[in-house]
């Protein structure tokens, strides 16, 4: 009887030391996540002071509360202005462009079980560049006026992700038939933009080597809650499927015999992951290396569980995306590199150190 009582109780005291170690590893999550975003935080308020108009850290902090406060702090009304109306819309489009852009970059991957596996090296960029080169040289658009490039843009880049998944539900939708289809969509639509940059003149060849950069400056108040509202739809479907996706890392037998259907979670995710990026590179341009470089960084401190991986991507995109773009902003200042240019220069290097110090077996191998 006291053996019984004394493997009872070992086996009680060995269940309470592993859940006291599986609770400090969900802190230690949850931790990293809000130290990101308090670094996007405090990142916010230095951006904001780079720039001719001389603004210090604690001027742009109290402009900002000033606009949820009127009257709390003696603000400036020229700071005022350029902070909320300059300034801070840029950063806020950064910031959401990057969240968008990490997430998207994360499931893909994780549904391709494919390192490389990026909203640009799938094409869907491609498809909203060839929708600018369209507008720009031929005129033909679904909308006019100021909507006319990005409503192209969008409408390219949701057919170049229609393709991808109609081709795969024809064909089945396995990791590799969505992977090679992205990169022959891929290729299509960058030699039409290029056939097209061919016959453009002086203007149109600017506008669209401008736009497919990609640059942040586009974004506005007036644009925030289209993207807001997509998101609020998109990203929760998509965390939704984060048990799924961990189930789908340990291969496509193994998940449908617990009862997964693999080729509709891939579906599902290329489906709402493609709205979302056709969402934002609609209004950046062409992006590179955030939805690639962010999910690794992530996936490298918190491991594999999707439902802290998906959320730690897009905050640490939003984090890599405005710190590029300050870096643009300043590094030759008065002159502005465009975003896209720069996310590619910082983030070739940093990939290379991530390949170099990354585990030797992923969850794709």
């Amino acid at each position: 009887m006291a053996k019984t009582v004394r493997r009872t109780s070992a086996r009680a005291g060995k269940r309470s030391r592993m859940q006291e170690a599986h609770d400090s590893f969900i802190f230690g999550r949850y931790l990293f996540m809000a130290a990101i975003l308090t670094f996007i935080i405090i990142l916010t308020g230095v951006i904001i002071t780079l720039g001719p108009l001389d603004i210090s850290v604690a001027e742009a902090y109290r402009a900002l509360i000033d606009r949820l406060y009127p009257g709390y702090f003696d603000v400036e009304p020229l700071t005022k202005r350029v902070v909320w109306n300059i300034r801070f819309p840029r950063i806020m489009g950064g910031i959401l462009a990057g969240f968008g852009l990490g997430i998207c970059g994360c499931v893909m991957q994780a549904v391709l079980k494919n390192p490389l596996a990026s909203p640009f090296t799938l094409g869907i960029s491609a498809g909203a560049q060839f929708g600018i080169s369209l507008a720009a040289v031929i005129g033909i658009s679904i909308v006019g006026g100021p909507y006319l490039l990005i409503g192209n843009a969008f409408l390219f880049a949701l057919l170049c992700s229609g393709f991808i998944i109609g081709l795969a539900a024809i064909k089945g939708a396995s990791s590799e038939t969505l992977i090679l289809a992205g990169i022959a969509v891929n290729y299509f639509f960058s030699a039409m933009s290029q056939l097209f940059k061919y016959f453009a003149d002086d203007e149109q060849l600017r506008l669209m080597t401008s736009w497919g950069m990609g640059d942040l400056a586009a974004f506005s108040w007036s644009k925030i809650p289209l993207i807001l509202a997509v998101f609020g739809i998109c990203i929760p479907l998509l965390m939704l499927k984060a048990w799924d996706l961990n189930i789908m890392t340990a291969g496509d037998d193994t998940a449908k015999s617990i009862g997964v259907n693999t080729e509709h979670v891939r579906i599902f995710i290329m489906l709402v992951s493609s709205l979302v990026v056709a969402t934002v590179v609609c209004f950046t341009g062409t992006i590179s290396f955030i939805g690639l470089v962010a999910p690794h960084m992530a996936r490298m401190i918190l491991g594999g569980d999707h439902r802290f991986l998906i959320p730690a991507s897009g905050i640490l995109g939003a984090a890599v995306l405005i710190a590029a773009d300050g870096v643009a902003m300043n590094v030759i200042a008065p002159t502005v590199i465009p975003t896209g240019i720069m996310t590619s220069i910082i983030g070739v290097p940093f990939f290379m150190y991530l390949m170099l110090k990354g585990r030797r077996r992923e969850f794709w191998a």
